[in-house]
């Protein structure tokens, strides 16, 4: 994982490079069981280089824990790893920039179960165009990985009636994984 940050080094291959203050790379266990994706990096992980550090970080770490789990034996990523201005979607472009990076990532990782957090994560590595509500709650797979998509932590705190349909999605991780 070291070479491939190393490698990632001052990235200037898309516009997000001009005004982001930090890539966020992911951080965790580098041969973690279980991985989490979301979608880029936010005010406060630009700020800080790390991922899901804001409010929306906290809720994960929370989930994590609810888990029975902790951040350090997790791998967290984003699909892209620069913020994009005002939190705006990525383009294609970015993901396509940056997609080598998570392929990477993942390979590295060999995780059990990829959790991708929201729709835009979702999408992204499924390569799909559904929505999350029709996404989440069943097993995906990704080049050999089940995947369980959910709802973004962030979405999360906007829409609290939605927590309860996450943690049953978390609940079915757990139980793949034997925490249960």
């Amino acid at each position: 994982m070291a070479f491939l940050k190393n490698y990632l080094g001052d990235c200037q291959r898309c516009r997000l490079s001009q005004s982001r203050s930090r890539i966020v790379f992911g951080e965790g266990d580098p041969s973690a069981r279980l991985m989490f994706i979301g979608e880029a990096p936010g005010f406060h992980e630009d700020r800080e280089g790390r991922p899901f550090v804001g409010k929306s970080g906290e809720l994960l770490t929370g989930m994590i824990r609810g888990m029975k789990l902790s951040r350090e034996q997790v791998y967290i990523a984003n699909v892209v790893k620069c913020r994009p201005p005002e939190n705006r979607n990525p383009s294609p472009t970015e993901i396509q920039e940056c997609r080598p990076f998570l392929q990477k990532q993942i390979a590295v990782v060999q995780p059990e179960i990829i959790v991708t957090l929201g729709l835009f994560a979702t999408q992204t590595l499924l390569g799909t165009e559904g929505r999350i509500g029709d996404l989440r709650g069943r097993w995906h797979d990704y080049q050999g990985i089940a995947v369980m998509p959910t709802y973004h932590p962030a979405f999360l705190m906007r829409d609290e009636a939605k927590k309860r349909p996450a943690w049953e999605d978390l609940k079915m991780v757990m139980r793949r994984l034997g925490l249960g």
